[in-house]
This record gives C-alpha cells, structure tokens and sequence, in this order.
C-alpha cells in the first residue's frame, strides 16, 4: 500500500485533470452528444495509463539528472523510496494498459497507439538535445481530444486537430513557465530548454505569445463548431486564468510557478472542458 501511494505520488496522478477535460470534450463532440459509457471508461483508462506511463518514464530516464538538482532530488527514485527497476516495470505495465484499451475501442486506435506511445515516450529524450522538448511535451497532451475523437468516431477528421494544436501551444506555454526554474541547472548540465537559449524574461514572453496563439484557435474552434453562449463565456474564464497565471510570475520573481503552472492550468482544462462539454449538450 506504501508503494501505491508513493507511486500516486511520483506521477501527480491528480495533474491528470490538465488533458482529461480535453479528451472528454473531444468524446462528446464525436459523439455529438454523450458517448456510450463503454467507450467513456475505455478512454478514460487509455488516458491515465498513458499519463502514468509517460509520467513514470520520464522519472526513471531522469533519475540521475533529478539527483543533481535541489528541486528534484526528492523525488521517488534519487530519494530512494522507489526503485528505478520498480518504475520501470509499472512504466511497461502502464503502457500494455493503454495498448488493451486501445486495442477494445476500435482498430483504428489500436493501430494508432504505438505512435502515441512513441511520443509519450519520446518526449522524455528531447531536453537532452532540443529546446523543442516543450512542442514535445504540449504535442504528447495534444494528441489526448485526438485519441478521444478517434476512439468515438474510428475516423480521424479536421475538428480534434484543431483542439488538439490549441491543447499543444497552452501546454508548450507553460511549461516554458516551468522550465525556467531550472534556468541555471541546465545549462550547467548541458540541458536544453527555451529558458537556456532566450533567458527567462523572453521565455516568459513567449509563453504569452504561445497563449494568445492557443485562445485565438480556441476562437476558431467555437466560430467553426458554432457553439452558443455558454463555450464563449467558459473561454473568457480560460483567458481571464491565463492573464492571472502570467501576472504570477516575472522574470525577477519565480516564486508562484507552482500556483501558475498546476493551479492555474488545472482551472483552464476544467473550464474549457466543462464549458464545451455543456455547449455540445444544450445545442
């Protein structure tokens, strides 16, 4: 039971909720109402498996990197509370779960989820020689209303890419904000991320850029889909919170990343999807 929760621990099991609300949104659209229950827990079973998976890996690759850094080195594995050969098994685990559910949906998911694994995966490798881990990481949450979608429908169509982009440059964004915690730490260890290449203030500016992109898209979204009232007043709480989570953090004061970066963007998923999810009902 120890092991459980630490394990819940180690991959924020509760930061599920920043693409989930995305996924089910998607679900909906595709189903053009509410979908059938099965397909509802099969995605929802997809989903944190395929968070889990990423999560764990990504904490078993950087294991010796975490160990470096005075931010990580509590985590699970350089603390010594897991071992890396338990979180490799979960990871494998993780992702066999994804593949099943995948595999119970329809044959077009099942074929598309070695692609998705890849990324999730993948994404973990990219700091090590990119400053376009953060397209990465916003790309392995952007495909989540693209999976839903395919898992109702069996189709792929234009109206979870859309989403999805949108779902990748908020992301992107703010996970820039994140990564300039470690503004020093990388590039003493030869890590690369935006904040390396542009400093923190113009990352900081970026990641606005990248956020103003996401809610013109979001726009898009709503004007393509037609949706009433209730997904443009849901969106002007998204971009009320994304004007708050900037205001928290400047370039001379990192101390509210964790309430911009988690609480913040928690706020937006469950607003947008909330909001969307009631649109599609109601119209």
């Amino acid at each position: 039971m120890k092991s459980f929760f630490e394990t819940m621990k180690m991959i924020k099991i509760e930061h599920s909720v920043f693409a989930l609300p995305f996924a089910l949104a998607s679900a909906f659209l595709a189903a053009e109402g509410v979908p059938t229950l099965r397909a509802i827990i099969l995605i929802l079973i997809a989903m944190v498996s395929a968070r889990s998976a990423a999560m764990a890996f990504n904490r078993y690759l950087d294991a010796d990197i975490d160990s470096k850094n005075p931010r990580t080195e509590i985590r699970s594995i350089p603390a010594g509370r897991l071992s890396r050969k338990y979180v490799l098994i979960f990871t494998i685990t993780s992702v066999a779960i994804f593949i099943i559910a995948c595999y119970l949906l329809n044959p077009l998911t099942f074929m598309l989820s070695p692609l998705v694994v890849l990324v999730l995966l993948g994404y973990s490798y990219t700091k090590r020689f990119t400053p376009l881990c953060h397209l990465v990481l916003g790309m392995a949450l952007g495909l989540a209303p693209v999976g839903a979608w395919t898992a109702v429908r069996g189709s792929l169509e234009w109206t979870p890419f859309l989403l999805g982009i949108a779902v990748m440059l908020w992301t992107a964004g703010f996970d820039i904000i994140y990564a300039c915690q470690d503004y020093e730490f990388d590039i003493e260890h030869g890590l690369h991320s935006v904040p390396v290449i542009m400093g923190v203030s113009n990352s900081l500016a970026l990641s606005r850029t990248l956020h103003l992109i996401t809610l013109f898209l979001l726009v898009q979204f709503g004007y393509l889909l037609q949706f009433s009232w209730i997904y443009w007043g849901g969106l002007i709480l998204v971009a009320g919170t994304l004007i708050y989570e900037h205001y928290l953090v400047r370039g001379d004061d990192l101390s509210k990343v964790d309430m911009a970066f988690f609480t913040m963007n928690g706020v937006i998923s469950l607003v947008f999807g909330g909001a969307t999810i009631a649109a599609v009902l109601i119209s």
